[in-house]
């Protein structure tokens, strides 16, 4: 199983993870209605403190991050293990890095380390009200809240 974990599901967990996500438009406490990201928990949103800047929230990102792992994993587990063993082919491996890797640095995690506006929390400091939310592909418009 720790072969199917390197072969196969971080790979997939990687690319739903930039593939696949959940916005909110939701009233944020002293500040106007703003647009979050991230399934099942937010852990991003625009700067409140300047426009072009992201808020992350680190504790949050992770519990996302392992969502899907734990998804992935268990699909592949109850497969390999219930339905058919699982035997993946050299070239299917590259195939899913290489795809995983691209996918990473398209959805533009790897840039927000290397620009200093953004804000990083470990914990979202402030309370938010979600006022409507839907699951959103990355090749999908950014909706506005209105």
């Amino acid at each position: 199983m720790k072969q199917l974990i390197f072969k196969i599901v971080i790979p997939l967990t990687v690319i739903s993870f930039a593939l696949f996500t959940q916005w909110r438009c939701a009233a944020v406490v002293d500040a106007p209605d703003t647009m979050f990201w991230g399934f099942p928990l937010p852990y991003t949103c625009p700067g409140l403190h300047t426009s072009l800047s992201y808020q992350i929230f680190v504790i949050e990102f992770i519990i996302d991050l392992l969502t899907y792992f734990l998804f992935w994993f268990t699909v592949v587990f109850c497969f390999n293990r219930f339905v058919h063993e699982i035997k993946i082919h050299k070239t299917v491996t590259k195939s899913l890095w290489i795809l995983s890797i691209l996918l990473f640095i398209y959805s533009s995690w790897i840039f927000f380390v290397f620009i200093d506006n953004h804000i990083f929390y470990i914990k979202r400091p402030f309370d938010i009200e979600t006022i409507k939310t839907s699951f959103q592909f990355i090749w999908q418009n950014n909706l506005q809240c209105y």
